[in-house]
């Protein structure tokens, strides 16, 4: 299994507009320091030939990064704007239906739902419901935010991935499924600096390490980062411990 992160930052992901912190005045300046909104894609060589899933779709122009055929399926988490905004300029295309796995929302985002155009919205995930697609194993597991929340372990020849974002503190069942199902990468929601209260709808630094510590994956990437944790790892480069990395945009790991 391959995961590459086409976007790893939060709604306040560098630049932010009318921002002059030194993050998002990078970003300005150079490209290569932006971060787009929260996508990733999972690539697998199996038995059933390759196969290609999009988790998450906040990207903006996925039409243009994957011609029509090369999706086989979409794992949403949720359908907050900055996770699904990609689907809108597809949904009206021709050719095959593509599948997409998602929360039982039925509030959903917009008028997707409703005019799904050539996408699925059929399958649901259901809480530590694994299903079977291609040659993968996929447990939802849900997640604490402020709209219906699914994290995915997904599961091949024994190695697992575990994709959690958007994320609060972990519930005690969710922690302890991936602590009895060890993660060999795990990508997690980061979105702020160490802060003195625990945030409600997203992991600060403090408490993603936290977790790093419970449920010891072999790695920990993070993601939804924003402007504000930019910053604070420009100004503190060593506080990360081995096996903890922050995630960029184009970056890729391998399982």
């Amino acid at each position: 299994m391959k995961f590459t992160f086409l976007g790893t930052g939060s709604v306040k992901a560098a630049p932010v507009y009318g921002c002059e912190c030194p993050v998002c005045q990078r970003a300005l300046a150079n490209t290569d320091f932006r971060r787009n909104p929260a996508c990733g894609v999972l690539e697998v060589a199996g038995q059933f030939g390759n196969v290609r899933l999009l988790i998450d779709a906040g990207y903006h122009n996925i039409e243009q990064k994957f011609p029509p055929g090369s999706l086989d399926a979409v794992l949403l988490t949720h359908f907050h704007m900055d996770h699904v905004q990609g689907l809108f300029p597809i949904r009206w295309g021709m050719g095959q239906t593509i599948p997409v796995f998602s929360p039982d929302d039925p509030n959903g985002c917009d008028d997707l739902l409703k005019y799904p155009g050539i996408f699925d919205f059929s399958q649901k995930s259901r809480p530590f419901k694994t299903f079977e697609f291609k040659d993968l194993l996929i447990t939802p597991v849900p997640l604490v935010h402020s709209k219906l929340t699914m994290g995915y372990v997904i599961e091949l020849n024994g190695k697992r991935l575990a994709y959690l974002c958007d994320s609060g503190l972990l519930r005690r069942d969710v922690e302890q499924y991936l602590i009895d199902n060890p993660i060999e990468l795990m990508i997690l929601d980061c979105d702020q600096p160490p802060l003195k209260d625990a945030p409600r709808n997203h992991n600060d630094l403090t408490r993603a390490l936290e977790i790093f510590k419970k449920t010891k994956p072999k790695q920990l990437v993070l993601t939804h980062i924003s402007h504000n944790l930019d910053e604070y790892f420009i100004n503190h480069p060593d506080c990360l411990p081995e096996g903890v990395a922050i995630g960029y945009d184009d970056q890729s790991w391998q399982l």
